[in-house]
């Protein structure tokens, strides 16, 4: 849904509230707090969707329980934000979203924490297949000097060995991706426990590159190796499906946000694996609404 489409549907409060209702409710509207389907609506009430629940005796609306709960923000604005975040391939900053929706830079910021937070809690299936691992490195890159022999030395590498934050990573061949942030120093315990806990051992190849943490792989699935100092491919065995994810994630670092830190780079990793992983959905704004009450 692009943003004409959603200033179009959404023109006021009331239209967004109607809306969010239908995703939640349906025709059925219960209570967040208790469940009893015993509610009715305030419609002597000043503000747009209040509820009474008769069971707890409660008031609240569609927006109790979301992350639109308590916002002073207009929804429509919420809305857009979605839509604009949802089709940015590459992200957007917040500087740029604040300009967008003539809001100042701090709401507009709290405003995409709140949707990349719903965007970290979705939840899938376990991988299968035939499923690539890697890891990469998020920080920056090192600065040159003027001397050519300051692109060589201790503390030029652009991977391991650096102080940048490790993120590893799954993804399934024609799949979905899964990201997480790692603590420094990527052991084989820790990435054997990552894999161990989002690919189906059963029937799945893993392919990786030749670093000696995936060792351990090999003895509870099947496991297979290609080695970067000789080929970046050898038939099926490959790791450029992930690397290419890689490549979105370092972008919107580079050429978007420049910099996050590591308290927040869980809520911008799960923005770019949401967005991989509805790549081909032809409706992600319907599909992140749904999700945010699932």
């Amino acid at each position: 849904m692009n943003l004409l489409t959603i200033f179009s549907r959404f023109p006021d409060q009331e239209a967004c509230i109607e809306f969010l209702e239908r995703v939640r409710w349906g025709d059925s509207p219960y209570c967040p707090f208790c469940g009893s389907t015993t509610v009715a609506r305030k419609s002597e009430s000043e503000r747009i969707g209040r509820w009474n629940c008769h069971g707890c005796r409660s008031s609240f609306n569609v927006l109790s329980g979301t992350i639109f709960e308590k916002t002073r923000l207009p929804l429509q604005k919420w809305f857009l934000a979605i839509g604009i975040l949802v089709n940015a391939k590459k992200s957007v900053s917040s500087c740029q979203l604040a300009r967008d929706l003539d809001m100042n830079q701090k709401s507009a910021w709290y405003m995409q924490q709140r949707i990349r937070a719903a965007m970290l809690t979705e939840e899938g299936e376990l991988l299968q297949g035939i499923v690539e691992a890697d890891e990469t490195y998020i920080g920056g890159k090192p600065r040159r000097g003027n001397r050519r022999d300051d692109d060589e030395g201790p503390g030029k590498f652009t991977g391991r060995g650096t102080r940048k934050t490790p993120v590893i990573g799954v993804v399934e061949r024609g799949g979905r991706v899964v990201a997480r942030q790692s603590s420094p120093g990527v052991s084989s315990k820790i990435l054997s426990k990552f894999i161990a806990s989002n690919v189906d051992r059963n029937g799945t190849l893993i392919i990786t590159d030749e670093f000696g943490g995936y060792v351990r792989l090999a003895a509870t699935m099947n496991h297979a190796v290609i080695r970067h100092k000789e080929r970046y491919a050898e038939g099926l065995v490959h790791t450029n499906t992930i690397e290419g994810f890689w490549a979105l994630l370092k972008r919107a670092w580079y050429g978007t946000h420049h910099h996050y830190s590591k308290r927040y780079m869980a809520l911008f990793i799960a923005e770019s694996c949401w967005k991989y992983n509805h790549r081909k959905n032809a409706d992600p704004f319907g599909t992140f609404m749904r999700g945010c009450f699932a």
